[in-house]
């Protein structure tokens, strides 16, 4: 599959668009603002817009480009849970359960709405997320997956092989599990730079190429750093995702793990035809290694996921993006899955760093006497979620008590990562283990049973 690649190019194939918004000067001098946003991603955009929509004077900095980082580089996965899936804030949260996935219902309806109000070009489409089984041992967990679904008021419908095959056919396929209503796709460059205009017009400043070297209190609030200029603000949200933290606090939850992507060339009729897919649904193993993948706005299909790489020391270097055992790696999976598309070129390749947290999902926290707020580790799921992030964020840093604030899952944290060198060590002795849980019919090794004993993980 080297020959797939061979006309590739590192480039994020999202952000590779003629659409993508001119760059907005940097901060420059001293100005002031009530409430200040670190981070120009989703969680960042969001939480600018929401706090302009409650009337704040609103200031975003973004070190690169707004949705340059994970929220420009990812799958377009827009899915409703707020806890990385049912059976994940089932496990942690049990008594909250049905509240945070009527939390997540709404939170999934309220953006649709504001890129239907905002004239948003988000490539939004609805059709549901089927999660396949490609191992026998998978059958039986969609169907105990399916029966839980149910239980707490899910939309989702079991397939058989056949029924899997008449959606999307692959040979590999035994099974899917279709969850309709609580899933969609989108361009995530295209809404993050929706909200950016949006926020923009609400009257949002918003400074690029705006990287905050310092964090500290300050008599009207808190006194942010750039390398040209200096703001001085009420209350921050700090959105950094897996960007080095601002406060220390956050090093200990969340750690960066690199994903990596591939997108072909777009198909023809032909390869349409062979694949059938006219639903354009979403799609994922259901292993603990597991490739994500879905159609593009042009017919190209993204395939991504399966590795998950962590460097020492939280390392993130752009050389790290660009790792050709994992391409690969996934072009062979690719061409397994889809054996019909043989010669089928891919044209873009790149990597991002995903926010990695140990229990899977968002985690806040307020620092600097309680003037910053945070909300980072979405572990990979947080292109919907992170507008609920945001809201929390929001009411954390205003010192507000809400019932979002009040939620279990807002004031619990995370286990926290040891330091290093055990948290590398960690981190790959999980990544075998799943591996191996993987080969041995899902069965979970000593390693994995203490995790979730503790409470903890590694997600891939």
């Amino acid at each position: 599959m080297v020959a797939a690649l061979a006309e590739s190019k590192r480039s994020v194939f999202w952000l590779d668009s003629p659409e993508s918004p001119e760059p907005l000067p940097p901060l420059e001098g001293e100005q002031r603002c009530e409430l200040a946003v670190v981070g120009g991603g989703f969680t960042g955009l969001w939480a600018a817009l929401l706090g302009a929509e409650r009337g704040a004077e609103v200031a975003l900095l973004e070190g690169d480009r707004c949705g340059w980082g994970a929220s420009g580089r990812n799958g377009g996965f827009l899915e409703a849970s707020l806890t990385h899936g049912l059976e994940n804030g089932l496990s942690r949260w049990p008594d909250e359960i049905d509240r945070l996935l009527e939390l997540g219902r709404e939170n999934f309806a309220a953006i649709r709405e504001t890129v239907e109000r905002r004239g948003i070009e988000a490539a939004w489409n609805d059709s549901g997320l089927i999660e396949v089984a490609t191992r026998e041992h998978e059958v039986a967990w969609l169907a105990e997956a399916a029966e839980t679904a149910r239980a707490h008021g899910e939309d989702v419908l079991l397939l058989d092989r056949d029924a899997t095959r008449a959606e999307v056919d692959s040979p590999t396929y035994l099974g899917g599990l279709w969850q309709r209503g609580s899933s969609a796709t989108v361009d995530p460059a295209g809404l993050a730079w929706g909200l950016r205009r949006a926020a923009l017009e609400d009257g949002v400043r918003i400074f690029e190429r705006s990287a905050v070297r310092g964090l500290s209190r300050d008599p009207a609030g808190v006194l942010l750093e750039t390398e040209q200029g200096r703001l001085r603000a009420g209350r921050v949200v700090l959105a950094t995702n897996a960007y080095p933290p601002l406060v220390r606090r956050i090093r200990r939850y969340v750690i960066p793990v690199y994903d990596y992507v591939l997108v072909t060339e777009p198909l023809r009729p032909a390869q349409r035809t062979a694949l059938g897919w006219e639903r354009r649904q979403g799609l994922a193993d259901s292993g603990n290694r597991f490739h994500y993948y879905r159609l593009t706005p042009d017919d190209r299909i993204l395939w991504g996921g399966y590795e998950a790489i962590y460097h020492f020391r939280n390392g993130m270097e752009p050389r790290l993006e660009d790792h050709s055992p994992t391409f690969e790696l996934l072009a062979r999976n690719f061409a397994a899955t889809f054996p019909q598309l043989e010669g089928l070129r891919f044209t873009h390749r790149w990597a991002g760093a995903i926010d990695t947290c140990s229990r899977f999902c968002v985690t806040f926290g307020r620092a600097l006497g309680g003037r910053a707020a945070y909300a980072v580790g979405y572990t990979g799921l947080g292109v919907g979620a992170s507008r609920f992030g945001a809201r929390v964020a929001l009411d954390l840093a205003y010192g507000r008590d809400t019932e979002l604030t009040r939620l279990e899952m807002v004031k619990s944290r995370p286990i926290p990562f040891p330091p290093e060198p055990l948290r590398y060590a960690t981190v790959q002795a999980t990544r075998r283990a799943l591996a191996r849980a993987d080969e041995r019919g899902g069965r979970r090794g000593p390693w994995l049973q203490l995790l979730d004993r503790i409470g903890a993980g590694f997600d891939s």
